[in-house]
Formats: C-alpha cells, structure tokens, sequence
C-alpha cells in the first residue's frame, strides 16, 4: 500500500513538474512595447513664385551693344594711309585690351579688326589659327592679350610679322575711348597711332 501511495505520489509530482513546465511554454510572451507610428503629413509642393502683375524682374547685367565694326572700319582706313608701311608686309594684329571700368567683348572687337583688314592690299594678316599655335609654342595662354609689348615683339618676330597692332579700349565702359597704334616689330618704331570713340 506505501509503495502505490509513493508511486502514486511521484507520478503526481512528476505531472504537477511537468504540467509546470508545459504551462510556462504555453503562456504568451509579452511583446515589446510599440510606440504609435506618427502620421506622416504629406508635403505639399511649393510653387514657382510668380512676379506680380507690374512687378519688374531683375535682368542680369548686360554687355554694352558696340558696334565695334563701326568703331574701328575709320581708323583701320586711316592707318593703311600711313606713311612708311611698306605694302605687302606681314601683320599681327594683338588683340584688344580692355583697360576701361567695366566688362568689354573684346573679342568682338579683335575680330572686328580682322574683319575690317581682311580684302585691305596693304598688309597680309597672321591668322587667328597661326596666332593660337604660336602662342601654344610659346607657352602663352590662348586667351592672353599680349600687354607687354616684348611679347607682341616676340611673338611677331616668331610668326615673321613685320608689324603689329595694338589696340586699347579705356575711360568709362558704357563709351570707351579706343586708340591704336602700329608698330615696326624690328625697330619698335611707332609709325602710326590713331585714336577714336566707340561708337552703340
């Protein structure tokens, strides 16, 4: 009889351990507390500002409108006329220094000054093309407006010009004055200077 009540009771403890064990398994896990996602509020686009009805927008600033053919055609006639310019000779013309306040397109005006040489019978003309290979030769920035005149010399000598051209633009931007002189590479002699305003 004690070793059924002892069997008995060790069963009984034996489920009572077990049933522990199941029922621990079986009870949920907590979960992790979740904080509330925020609502995301949608973005509205911003639209393009418009000027209002009489309201003036900025322009960005403007160039000066030369006319730079118009400039130089009356000088460039004066100088061929010039005394001691031997016909046929080679010509480099320098282009035009900016030494006014302001921003020039002076690129235009040295090809302006290309232009109003081109059918003259005094002079033949380094090429633009000529002119950037020897400056590349050199070492001389493409964009370099020879403001020393040993430059031009050396570079006119380099390319077999006779002469050489230069021409500056100063006083105050909105009308510059413009003045140009012609120069014998060998001697540095200026044989001819001229001097003109811009013309709009």
């Amino acid at each position: 009889m004690e070793r059924k009540v002892s069997k008995l009771s060790g069963v009984a403890l034996l489920a009572l351990i077990l049933s522990g064990c199941i029922s621990q398994q079986q009870q949920p896990q907590q979960p992790a507390p979740v904080e509330p996602a925020q609502p995301v509020q949608p973005t509205q686009p911003v639209p393009p500002v418009q000027p209002q009805p009489g309201e003036t927008v900025p322009q960005p600033p403007k160039f000066q409108s030369i006319n730079w053919d118009a400039s130089v055609t009356p000088m460039i006639a004066q100088m061929l006329k010039a005394d001691g310019v031997t016909s046929g000779s080679v010509l480099l013309v320098d282009g035009v220094k900016n030494s006014t306040n302001g921003s020039l397109q002076t690129s235009k005006a040295t090809a302006a000054l290309h232009s109003a040489l081109e059918n003259n019978t005094q002079f033949t003309l380094v090429t633009p093309q000529q002119l950037a290979t020897a400056k590349q030769t050199l070492g001389l920035s493409a964009e370099d407006s020879l403001g020393s005149r040993s430059k031009a010399v050396g570079l006119a000598r380099y390319v077999g010009a006779q002469y050489v051209l230069y021409s500056n633009a100063s006083g105050d931007v909105k009308s510059p004055a413009l003045q140009m002189q012609l120069m014998l590479v060998q001697t540095g002699e200026i044989i001819w200077s001229g001097n003109g305003v811009v013309q709009h």
